[in-house]
């Protein structure tokens, strides 16, 4: 099948270590070199996609512990819809790299249109949920009237904007599972200074512009990702990345709609009970107070999203080997790079324990040095520590699974490591112990290793290394 849409890259005469890195062959070459020349743009990515919210929680922490709880539990509303698309997109990204490696690039092509229709179909119905039930969904988490004034606000705007956060992701998606790392790398540099630079502006009304609280944190986030949206679509129509979008002979194919539907639909499931399992546990939280809330939602969470967005990056990466691997019909290739990317990430996981439990106190005080908030949150990140050093097993092996297509089984992972163990233990650690809100740390504590062990065996079967997608 002609290649047309895609670079070629032409090996002859050409040094491995000389490429291009988002023209280098990832079925070829050293597994453990090539596990971390695709992985470490991915890891940086995925910090710089995260970050937005404790960029945002800085400048939001000067205007007050409530503002502060306002944008943590709208985040986590924002969260449901972000990671329900992010399943789509695992199947978008698992079927193109098959593609890609199968060397069948116009499939490929036709795979990333079909991405931004089922992204188009999916904001649609968003942004109209988003609108009409922040407020509703805010007042069921049981949080104080002045937190929900804060936070509907803040999840309408996210909630608009979803739109355009959803076919940025696209954009990123295509690229990396073509096997173009630093391309979205880049994106993400651009847009997330322009956020980093309007935040303070628009939040605390610095020079002529007006003092939009947390409402400015949220415009601050869409009108960032605008800009990364409109680069990444360029990129992708004019030929900037290994494939070139095109218009000309696109026709609707319920197949592939389908097919990326079936891979994707699962990891929607994880996405979306996910964030659930989030909400409940904050619910949870809730009766012992404000304090107690920014502590476990706006503190210990992003602290612990920046440990899992770096790990998560070779997961991903690891993820892209195994499609592309297994569509080139090397599957030990593929268990190859998911066992190096794992050994990477245990070894970051271990450095970045210590140095929260360390400097738990100085990590706190650098996003709100309220006393009280300084003591709870230094006191849960040090339980959260111990669960780290067992994050790397989920975040590796969980995008290794899904990179191959194999995605049920990631889901029943997940569904029983968090509502079977995490969830009941955190209600009765905190409510018919001692140990109150700490019990719900301790809970997320044993759920990690429940759900790490879990994908460890699966993974140990093979099964996913034959899966068709």
């Amino acid at each position: 099948m002609a290649n047309k849409g895609i670079k070629k890259i032409d090996n002859t005469n050409q040094k491995e270590k000389k490429l291009s890195l988002k023209d280098r062959d990832w079925t070829k070459g050293n597994v453990v070199l090539s596990v971390l020349l695709l992985s470490g743009p991915l890891m940086v990515t995925q910090v710089l996609n995260m970050i937005g919210q404790p960029i945002d929680m800085y400048w939001v922490g000067k205007l007050g512990t409530t503002a502060m709880a306002g944008v943590s539990t709208g985040g986590a509303l924002i969260r449901i819809m972000i990671t329900a698309m992010m399943g789509l997109g695992v199947g978008m990204r698992a079927i193109i790299a098959r593609f890609v490696g199968e060397g069948d690039h116009e499939g490929a092509i036709r795979v990333a249109m079909h991405g931004f229709i089922a992204g188009g179909i999916y904001t649609l119905l968003v942004v109209t949920v988003g609108v009409l039930f922040a407020r509703p969904a805010l007042t069921l988490l049981g949080v104080e009237p002045d937190v929900i004034a804060e936070g509907v606000p803040y999840v309408r705007i996210m909630s608009i904007g979803m739109a355009i956060m959803t076919f940025r992701m696209i954009c990123e998606g295509v690229m990396q599972a073509s096997g173009d790392a630093t391309t979205p790398l880049k994106i993400s540099i651009f847009f997330r200074v322009t956020h980093f630079i309007l935040d303070p502006l628009l939040i605390l009304g610095v020079w002529i512009f007006p003092r939009m609280g947390v409402s400015g944190a949220a415009l601050t986030n869409v009108l960032a990702q605008s800009f990364g949206l409109m680069l990444g679509i360029w990129i992708l129509f004019s030929g900037r990345t290994r494939l070139k979008l095109v218009f000309t002979g696109f026709y609707f194919d319920f197949d592939i709609m389908w097919r990326i539907i079936k891979v994707g639909f699962p990891f929607v499931i994880i996405g979306m009970q996910m964030s659930i399992q989030h909400l409940t546990m904050m619910k949870m939280v809730v009766p012992f107070g404000t304090v107690a809330v920014a502590a476990h939602a706006s503190v210990g969470t992003n602290i612990d999203m920046f440990l899992i967005m770096m790990i998560m990056g070779l997961g991903l990466g690891s993820g892209v080997m195994a499609g592309q691997n297994i569509g080139a019909g090397k599957p030990e290739r593929a268990r190859k790079a998911a066992w190096a990317a794992l050994g990477f990430s245990e070894i970051i996981c271990f450095l970045y324990a210590g140095f929260v439990f360390f400097y738990a106190e100085y990590i706190v005080s650098a996003i709100n040095n309220d006393p009280q908030l300084v003591e709870l949150a230094s006191s849960f990140l040090r339980i959260t520590c111990v669960g780290y050093l067992a994050a790397g097993f989920i975040a590796v092996l969980k995008h290794t699974i899904a990179g191959a297509g194999d995605t049920v089984p990631a889901m029943i992972v997940e569904l029983g490591h968090m509502w079977v163990v995490m969830v009941p233990l955190a209600y009765f650690l905190s409510h018919k112990t001692g140990l109150g809100m700490f019990g719900i740390r301790w809970a997320v504590v044993v759920g990690v290793y429940v759900g790490a062990l879990g994908y460890y065996i699966y993974f140990r079967t093979g099964k996913w290394q034959f899966k068709k997608v």
